[in-house]
């Protein structure tokens, strides 16, 4: 399992989880640390990572591509005029390593890429604004956008165009797709709006106390949310309650939260219900959110950066290692997961 941060400060930071077992009768975890370096020319704004490939985006105006198996740089890409906003893999759910690499920008413009190589497949502005937040169908074939131009965008990732376009009166700072693609959530200051993603029908708002800066999908019907409030809060999205909460899970706002269970692949049966919280003060926590249900838990592990962290992602597999396939049989495994993107 990995996790990845960047900072104010220019740094990416890369964490690697580990068991530690000092007597059979007991397990501890740590957050081991992979690398840390000013990959930018100024604050990074968002990072994503799938498998063994991360990206970070920044406001120079630039997407950073990391191999985290071998902790490396693999280089750049230049394809935005502004700051980088939003970054998102698409990962078929039968392979270890990305398809798609998806961006958006504070111009407005959108990208997409082929995974591998890193190669522009298309470029787009479905937005007048900057585009905010950017969110990925489970399918690899659509993408939701929202923007300071108060708007909702849906873009076929097909055909490489918008497909859909409405105002929704109040801009929306996050935009996230559950795990089935059934509903997608958007944020807009202290509320969280539930739509069903079929028809963008509205379900139900969660409100909460203050700003929310972060949302991350769990399983079963659960969302979470971090912000203001310094507290990781986990919505039943099916009445529009708080199922439970961590208060005062870090001392300064939470600006990035990542759910690491099955759904990213491969997460071992006896493995705690993990959840990765990442504070404006630079401190990266690690909960079983198990324990939430009946009392303020611990973290299961922690890591400081002593640096001003803007955003958070990781990934629950276990294994870095890439497949060995030869080019042919990679050729057929990729048109296969996706046809046109």
């Amino acid at each position: 399992m990995s996790l990845i941060a960047g900072s104010y400060e220019k740094f990416i930071w890369g964490f690697k989880l580990k068991s530690l077992k000092a007597n059979p009768d007991s397990q501890s975890l740590t957050l081991a640390p992979l690398f840390s370096y000013p990959s930018h020319l100024s604050s990074i704004t968002t990072v994503a990572t799938a498998g063994s490939a991360a990206a970070s985006g920044g406001s120079d105006d630039t997407i950073h591509l990391y191999d985290m198996s071998s902790a490396t740089s693999l280089g750049s890409l230049h394809d935005h005029s502004a700051t980088v906003t939003s970054l998102s893999f698409f990962t078929p759910p039968h392979l270890s390593f990305p398809l798609n690499l998806v961006s958006a920008a504070a111009d407005g413009s959108f990208c997409i890429y082929e995974a591998d190589p890193f190669v522009l497949l298309k470029s787009l502005k479905p937005h007048r604004k900057a585009i905010n937040d950017v969110s990925l169908h489970p399918s690899g074939k659509l993408a939701l956008t929202v923007g300071k131009d108060e708007c909702l965008s849906m873009i076929n990732l097909v055909r490489g165009r918008r497909s859909f376009y409405c105002r929704l009166g109040k801009e929306a700072s996050l935009v996230t797709y559950d795990g089935s693609g059934d509903k997608f959530y958007m944020a807009m200051e202290d509320k969280v709006m539930v739509h069903e993603a079929e028809d963008a029908r509205l379900l139900c708002e969660l409100e909460n106390s203050k700003r929310v800066l972060c949302v991350e999908p769990g399983e079963n019907g659960v969302l979470y949310t971090g912000g203001e409030d310094r507290c990781i809060t986990a919505w039943d999205t099916h009445s529009g309650k708080v199922a439970y909460r961590i208060e005062d899970a870090h001392p300064a706002r939470v600006k990035g939260i990542v759910v690491l269970t099955s759904k990213a692949g491969a997460v071992a049966d006896d493995d705690p219900y993990l959840v990765a919280s990442a504070s404006s003060d630079g401190v990266i926590r690690l909960w079983d959110v198990r324990m939430a249900v009946k009392e303020k838990p611990n973290p299961l592990a922690e890591a400081n950066t002593k640096s001003r962290l803007t955003c958070l992602a990781g990934s629950s597999l276990k294994s870095f290692k890439r497949p060995q396939i030869g080019k042919s049989d990679k050729k057929e495994e990729h048109d296969a997961a996706t046809e046109g993107v």
